[in-house]
């Protein structure tokens, strides 16, 4: 069965930050691959300033020839806002024999019990791994 790490992120815009972390979650566990996929509309953040077509090419952009990450569009045709429970059932439905875990920030980790049908979230992923969010404390920015 293959291991899939799911990195969800508006990625706008992608940065080596966000290829820290997915290098990081692929060589410490047993994942096969890390899938970036492209938020179009996070409930938390319902205005964006670029496009859904441009950041998803500056993702792909950035992970050209990089092993075991790929860039994902799943959640651009998928309803928005993107709760994750949407992309979980897509992933149900189209990789039924994949293993997926999840990866999030400490920050989404603190508020992930309010997350829309979290215990189905729960269930669903084989792992949640959290990273620590390293930014300006002074700032509320989250990409």
């Amino acid at each position: 069965m293959k291991k899939i790490g799911i990195y969800l992120g508006s990625f706008n815009p992608v940065h080596m930050g966000h290829l820290v972390i997915a290098n990081s979650i692929v060589n410490e566990t047993e994942l096969d691959e890390v899938w970036l996929v492209l938020s179009p509309m996070s409930p938390d953040k319902l205005i964006k300033t670029t496009s859904d077509v441009h950041r998803f090419e500056m993702l792909k952009i950035a992970l050209e020839g990089v092993n075991h990450m790929k860039a994902s569009d799943i959640e651009l045709a998928l309803p928005r806002p993107s709760f994750t429970i949407n992309t979980v059932n897509h992933l149900k439905k189209n990789f039924p024999s994949y293993s997926f875990s999840l990866i999030i920030g400490e920050d989404n980790a603190a508020g992930f019990k309010n997350w829309k049908q979290a215990d189905q979230l729960v269930d669903f992923f084989q792992n949640i791994f959290v990273y620590p969010r390293l930014m300006d404390q002074k700032s509320n920015q989250r990409d």
